[in-house]
């Protein structure tokens, strides 16, 4: 498949570190929304195999264009990237498309960007990737020098904006929001997800992804101290041994589950749980499911993660609990309060502060602010490239 000619300029090309498939979260959520207005390629990490290096391109969802560079196998890091670079420059200059903003999702991918040149470029730091487990030495690096490279910067929350505002002159934080109807499905729906529809109640669950973020150790715990209760874990398990995961009757893991359904999942639990670890690779994270949760109007217990202290702990929408002993407490006094004028109560003040987020809301704050650089600009062109740090 070739890229097809845009109908509206200028196009959005994105170098992403996350395959379009995996977890639907915040580069799908705004894409799509870039979508609406302009021709948006969505460039993943390279799958390396026998030549030649092409670009495979597919229809993902919403008119986002999904692009899977295949580079030849056996090229040091450095040529495989000026590898996939090529390929990229090729295909857009095959597609007519003169003219585009570039939207950077992970610096390791700056080598790629600094061969590129966009109107515009974007840094879209959704965590601090530094941080977390194998990450690569030279990332700190490379994100110095797209940071000088950027002409906007994002943070995916408010603790990275506090990390990130002193690095850069136009840095704004943009924290994860919601899409209220899709998961507000979960209030009405009587459909139970198959996966879950054998166990009994009550069900306390959690969906993300499961790496070194996840408590691991507080969940065996828990479903050790409480038998009766059932956790559902849902979501892919990575950069883990999955067989060194807690293992118990009532502790049920079950894979990766379409974005679709997750409604469906959330409309039989009781609680929904954000059991994360406090470490380094979880300072600076700003979860998605916060908002997603309380849209589902299902009760949460988190751990204290400070995007989720600052505003819902602070505003009683979500119990914090830190240490198992805190955290069975506040699943429990959850349950009990369950049909109460409590509970009603705080999902009433829920869904008044889910009224002021939206991620139809965040991309337009984010399409003002890619329109204010650019009016800043003397012209397209002009914008210089440092080097490709060496590391």
């Amino acid at each position: 498949m070739t890229l097809p000619s845009p109908h509206r300029q200028p196009a959005l090309v994105v170098l992403a570190h996350l395959r379009w498939n995996f977890v639907f979260q915040r580069p799908q959520h705004l894409m799509i929304r870039a979508a609406r207005d302009r021709a948006v390629y969505y460039v993943e990490e390279p799958v390396f195999g026998p030549g030649p290096d092409r670009l495979q391109i597919e229809a993902g969802t919403d008119g986002v264009l999904v692009c899977t560079p295949h580079i030849e196998v056996g090229h040091s890091p450095t040529e495989s990237q000026a590898r996939t670079a090529r390929v990229l420059r090729d295909a857009l200059d095959a597609a007519h498309v003169r003219e585009y903003d570039l939207w950077v999702y992970t610096p390791m991918e700056y080598p790629v960007a600094a061969l590129l040149r966009p109107r515009l470029t974007v840094y879209d730091c959704m965590d601090e990737l530094a941080n977390f487990r194998g990450a690569p030495p030279e990332l700190r690096l490379r994100e110095d020098v797209l940071f000088d490279r950027a002409d906007v910067v994002f943070t995916g929350g408010q603790r990275l904006y506090e990390a990130k505002r002193e690095r850069h002159s136009n840095v704004h934080a943009m924290p994860s929001s919601v899409d209220t109807a899709h998961f507000a499905a979960a209030r009405t729906t009587r459909t139970d997800a198959p996966a879950q529809a054998h166990l009994p109640r009550p069900r306390l669950g959690f969906y993300g992804v499961i790496d070194e973020r996840l408590d691991t150790a507080l969940l065996g715990e828990l479903a050790r101290r409480r038998p009766e209760w059932q956790l559902v874990i849902v979501g892919p398990v990575v950069k883990i041994d999955p067989s060194r995961l807690p293992q118990a009757p009532n502790l049920h893991f079950l894979g990766q589950q379409a974005y679709a359904d997750l409604p469906a999942f959330l409309s039989h639990w009781d609680v929904a749980l954000m059991p994360f670890a406090l470490n380094a690779a979880t300072e600076f994270i700003s979860p998605t499911k916060t908002p997603e949760y309380l849209a589902a109007g299902v009760p949460v217990v988190s751990t204290g993660i400070r995007d989720v202290i600052a505003p819902y702990g602070e505003q009683d929408l979500v119990r914090i609990a830190d240490g198992i002993d805190a955290f069975e407490a506040a699943c429990a006094a959850t349950l009990a309060e369950t049909g109460t004028p409590e509970a009603a109560d705080r999902q009433a003040r829920a869904d008044a502060f889910l009224s002021t987020l939206s991620w139809d809301r965040t991309w337009a704050a984010m399409q003002h602010e890619l329109d204010a650089a650019r009016s800043t600009q003397a012209g397209p062109g002009e914008q210089s490239t440092p080097e490709v740090p060496h590391v």
